[in-house]
């Protein structure tokens, strides 16, 4: 009887799936970017496919094989367009590892980027960690750019961008998830990062294109606002906790050159209901010099770098109000510090904001160190 049950469970065992519906990796193609257009009503769609033999290594690959190659189809819906693609290609597509998603200018202008995320977050494979990136160049040279020194692809200013932003806090990266929240929170608005294209770099048998951040692009739930773009865009830096290191600098009455680092912000945002509805903004600086020539004081540099910085983050809002941009989110403030406040005045989530709704600003350098040196020039 025991030698019958163990001869009928064995033969049961052979009816299990086990593996075999396992997909071999070498017979899929990865997904590392998308890039999406949208010209004469059609989806235009770009995806750069990865060599994974490369993406294991932090040093530059050894091979002669391209790390990528971008694919191309258009139709009239975005997931038709997926469909086209999908017919030219020679294994199964893998999404799973899709680090980067890169839209045109006129997908923002058409509201076309709705379609594109609801379709992305659908998808079982694809992650809300994807970051968002917009452009006014060709999306098909975003995706061809190459990092410097010929890096692995997923380590790339566009796949990781943490890393460059530990150096230079222009803007910070917006991926999925950040953009939902951004538009679903009072205010209803979100920035995404703006790049471009620049062959700002040379190697011995070339030049080198790389992405350059240049600005943000402002979306809200109903329609895209506009881009704020190079210095207008700097005021950004200093209202946010999530700045690791931003530079200022300018010059003496003397004409010579002062730069600092700046390596924490602590901006509060305090809503005023008096008269309607007014921002007290207090933002506390720690930094560091970088270079000082000349005599000027300690005490001078203190108050030069709270002045930039002040003006900075008022020419950014100004910029933001000509286009009618929440830039600071000011709605959502005033929503978590005086809700009976923010239902009084409210219209689709938002305030209305003026240049005048910044009732006071004061910046203040709570600290300023000479880094590793002292505050006397090396040489004299």
């Amino acid at each position: 009887m025991k030698k019958t049950a163990l001869f009928a469970t064995l033969c049961l065992t052979l009816l299990l799936a086990g593996c075999w519906d396992m997909r071999e990796p070498e017979r899929m193609l990865y997904v590392n970017g998308l890039g999406v257009d949208y010209v004469d009503n059609q989806f235009h769609i770009y995806i750069q496919i990865i060599d994974f033999a490369n993406t294991p290594k932090s040093e530059q690959p050894v091979s002669d094989i391209p790390q990528a190659e971008v694919g191309f189809a258009k139709a009239d819906t975005f997931d038709d367009a997926l469909a086209q693609l999908y017919h030219s290609v020679d294994q199964q597509v893998f999404w799973g590892h899709a680090s980067y998603i890169v839209v045109s200018e006129k997908v923002l202008e058409h509201g076309k980027l709705n379609a594109v995320i609801d379709r992305i977050t659908r998808y079982l494979e694809t992650r809300y960690q994807i970051w968002l990136y917009a452009t006014k160049d060709p999306v098909q040279d975003v995706l061809l750019v190459r990092p410097v020194i010929n890096k692995a692809l997923t380590l790339s200013k566009l796949g990781d961008p943490d890393n460059s932003y530990e150096q230079e806090s222009f803007v910070y990266p917006t991926n999925i998830r950040e953009l939902i929240i951004g538009l679903d929170e009072p205010g209803h608005e979100a920035a995404i990062p703006l790049i471009n294209v620049k062959d700002n770099w040379e190697s011995s048998k070339e030049s080198v294109a790389a992405p350059v951040l240049s600005g943000i692009a402002s979306i809200s739930r109903h329609h895209f606002k506009g881009f704020i773009t190079g210095s207008s865009a700097r005021g950004l830096q200093w209202m946010t906790k999530k700045t690791k290191r931003g530079r200022i600098s300018f010059k003496t009455e003397s004409d010579d050159h002062v730069s600092i680092i700046v390596d924490k912000v602590k901006p509060t945002i305090t809503p005023i209901n008096k008269n309607g509805v007014k921002f007290n903004v207090e933002v506390d600086i720690e930094a560091s010099l970088s270079t000082k020539e000349g005599s000027i004081s300690i005490k001078e540099i203190k108050k030069r770098l709270e002045e930039e910085i002040s003006k900075q983050i008022l020419e950014t809002y100004k910029e933001a109000m000509e286009k009618n941009i929440d830039i600071y989110r000011f709605s959502e403030h005033l929503y978590r510090k005086d809700l009976k406040t923010w239902k009084k005045y409210e219209q689709d989530g938002g305030i209305e904001l003026t240049e005048e709704s910044i009732s006071k600003l004061n910046v203040r350098v709570t600290k300023l160190n000479s880094d590793r040196k002292s505050f006397q020039e090396t040489i004299k």
